[in-house]
């Protein structure tokens, strides 16, 4: 027979062992929610490339894509909405829009969702509040770049225009993202 010491330690491997491998799991379980989330977000990226939206506003689009960064920070966390926005910019940049489109994506989403974390950080936001603060930020941040880019701070006076563009983005992603977050079962985090 086995000494009551031996019995405990033997136990307490277990359950070391299926804490461990539960882990593990979960672990899995949010890098395939991260890869399926970031392949929506470049789905809706190559989407957003093919219909063209009938504004004569150069650079205005919808920015269904955050839609998915959205989802992500309320969903898993700003380290995961993070990663999922870094490899949907990479990669939508060197299919669809250049070096340069990427640059400008990378200082619009990085600042966007800094913005929206810290916002939805304070809790006094609804995710429409918090998703139109980071269409605001999303088009400040690519302005910003583009003034670094081209030297000339006379392109802020365009801001006027792109903080009512953002708004207005801001407002129907973070209704659709209200919509469709709610829907999502409760177990993708």
């Amino acid at each position: 027979m086995s000494s009551p010491a031996k019995r405990k330690n033997t136990r307490a491997r277990r359950e070391q062992t299926a804490s461990g491998a539960f882990i593990r799991v979960a672990k899995t379980r949010r890098l395939a929610f991260s890869a399926m989330f970031a392949a929506l977000a470049l789905i809706f990226s190559y989407v957003e490339v093919l219909i063209p939206i009938p504004i004569p506003i150069p650079g205005v689009k919808l920015g269904i894509a955050n839609l998915v960064i959205l989802i992500a920070l309320y969903r898993m966390g700003f380290r995961y909405a993070f990663s999922i926005n870094c490899v949907r910019i990479v990669i939508a940049g060197f299919l669809f829009s250049g070096v340069f489109g990427m640059i400008y994506s990378f200082a619009g989403g990085i600042l966007s969702l800094v913005v929206m974390a810290l916002l939805k950080r304070t809790g006094l936001f609804s995710m429409i509040g918090v998703s139109m603060a980071g269409g605001v930020a999303h088009n400040l941040g690519q302005l910003i770049a583009a003034c670094f880019i081209v030297s000339n701070v006379a392109l802020m006076s365009y801001f006027s225009v792109l903080l009512f563009t953002g708004l207005i983005g801001g407002i129907l992603i973070g209704m659709l993202s209200y919509v469709i977050e709610k829907r999502l079962p409760a177990d993708i985090r």
